[in-house]
């Protein structure tokens, strides 16, 4: 069928999905590359205590989250693509946009990291990939790039029907990982590891380190509130999401402690990336790193397809709501943001690009990619935290919620500020330098609406974000911020 450009197409054109659908889509959305990388990030920073509390900080702190956005789903049901919506709702336009345009580009920049290790893994048996830097390697992840942009192209309803599908068999290998990982764990290796290698540092430093990694591994778990108007049923959103959560925990975490039950942590600690799979292998031999490599491709491709839908799902609600330029609010006649669809997919392309030409550039981009989701996650806590203390939405609400959600929301807002703090100034400082150029949509947007181009509030952020990204500039080219 030929796909036909609209504006603003009916709502009853719009594809519902169920419960199911949208739980696929934050499992599908979190488990991706980084649960294949857990043994040995976690193993660089910290031993098995270590690992523990920082598991349990990230799972509660996530959880805080991961309420939030139930809550939000459910007291502002009109806003959708929740992470872009909530930042505007609550703290004006320019700062909605900011969160749009950063969650954005986490996504784009994150969809790169899949081809890479996707490339890397087959590097072990076609040497030409090497580590998924080589040419072969880059003309391959474009090939598959653009060939997923032509699959979403297809319509949202048979994406999304495959992502379920993917998302059962991409979790399977994993769990089988940690079934085989207990059948050979050693307690005496268990307890060397406790209480970390000698060059991990106090157990405080030990857990700040992990803190970024559990914050890429979970990226994802807002993932039905950034697709909420294709649900069915809207407090299908929330239950989607305390779901895929409650699931994805107890993965993780099990991934991570059992390894530390098969070899030294220093010895994890150097593991070529996907390190699962060298995990494995130690534990039953060579078949179990074939084993990890076909689930992590498998698993990455899923979630590579849910970040895609909802990088162009960002975008095309920010361009609805009139504040991304307006080509990217058109769809097809089978409810494919074509142009927001193709806007990401090409940033993509460019990121991939530069990774041919950068050292690091696959745990420097799962950074970045972490970093710029932290800024989005933070401004719908603190919209949360807004709407408790001005008890809009709370009518009639009796006192034990208000205290619940008074203690969620700020334990949110705590634990994301405390993650940006984890992060470090460097990455914080380097990921302006997308912001403010960034910025060239916003104006894009109002020249297009006749409107003055900043507001006095959006003028003096927008000369924040514009410093700080010459503060960074400055770092980069001084040497004392390195990438």
């Amino acid at each position: 069928m030929a796909h036909q450009d609209t504006t603003a197409p009916a709502s009853g054109a719009t594809t519902k999905v169920s419960l199911l659908t949208l739980t696929a889509m934050v499992v599908g959305s979190m488990v991706g590359a980084g649960v294949f990388s857990l043994p040995r990030r976690f193993a660089q920073e910290t031993g098995v205590m270590g690992a523990l509390i920082a598991w349990v900080v990230a799972g509660a702190g996530m959880l805080m989250l991961a309420f939030v956005f139930q809550r939000l789903a459910m007291r502002k049901p009109d806003l959708d693509a929740g992470v872009y919506a909530y930042a505007k709702a609550g703290f004006g336009e320019y700062t909605g946009f900011f969160a749009a345009a950063g969650y954005w580009a986490s996504a784009c920049v994150g969809n790169v990291t899949y081809w890479v290790l996707i490339m890397s893994t087959l590097g072990q048996w076609i040497p030409a990939l090497g580590a998924g830097d080589t040419v072969l390697a880059l003309a391959l992840s474009t090939v598959g790039l653009w060939l997923f942009f032509l699959l979403v192209r297809r319509g949202i309803k048979e994406a999304t029907a495959i992502n379920r599908i993917v998302t059962v068999a991409k979790v399977i290998p994993i769990i089988v990982f940690v079934i085989l990982a207990l059948f050979v764990f050693d307690p005496s290796a268990f307890a060397e590891n406790w209480g970390g290698a000698d060059y991990a540092g106090s157990l405080f430093d030990q857990v700040r380190g992990t803190m970024l990694v559990t914050v890429f591994v979970f990226l994802g778990v807002e993932g039905a509130s950034v697709y909420s108007r294709h649900a069915k049923r809207r407090e299908d959103v929330g239950r989607a999401t305390i779901l895929g959560f409650v699931s994805v925990f107890a993965i993780f975490a099990s991934v991570t402690i059992v390894s530390y039950g098969i070899m030294p942590m220093a010895e994890i600690a150097e593991l070529r990336q996907p390190s699962m799979a060298g995990v494995l292998e130690a534990a039953v031999g060579e078949w179990g790193s074939v084993f990890v490599g076909v689930g992590l491709i498998i698993s990455v491709l899923g979630a590579y397809l849910a970040w895609t839908l909802m990088a162009a799902e960002v975008l095309f609600v920010a361009a609805k709501d009139r504040d991304m330029p307006r080509f990217l609010a058109r769809q097809s006649d089978r409810d494919v943001p074509v142009n927001a669809l193709l806007l990401s997919t090409s940033l993509s392309q460019v990121v991939l690009v530069l990774t041919y030409f950068s050292e690091d550039a696959f745990d420097f981009a799962l950074d970045m990619t972490a970093v710029m989701t932290l800024i989005p996650f933070l401004l719908a806590a603190l919209y949360a935290v807004k709407l408790r203390a001005t008890r809009e939405t709370y009518d009639g609400a009796p006192p034990s919620t208000l205290r619940g959600d008074l203690v969620i929301t700020v334990l949110a807002s705590v634990y994301t500020a405390f993650l940006v703090f984890a992060a470090g100034l460097s990455l914080v400082l380097v990921s302006f330098l997308f912001y403010a150029p960034a910025t060239v949509l916003f104006l894009m947007t109002r020249r297009e609406q006749g409107r003055r181009v900043f507001a006095p509030a959006e003028l003096l952020l927008f000369l924040v974000v514009l410093a700080v990204a010459v503060v960074a500039v400055i770092g980069l080219v001084g040497g004392w911020i390195s990438i």
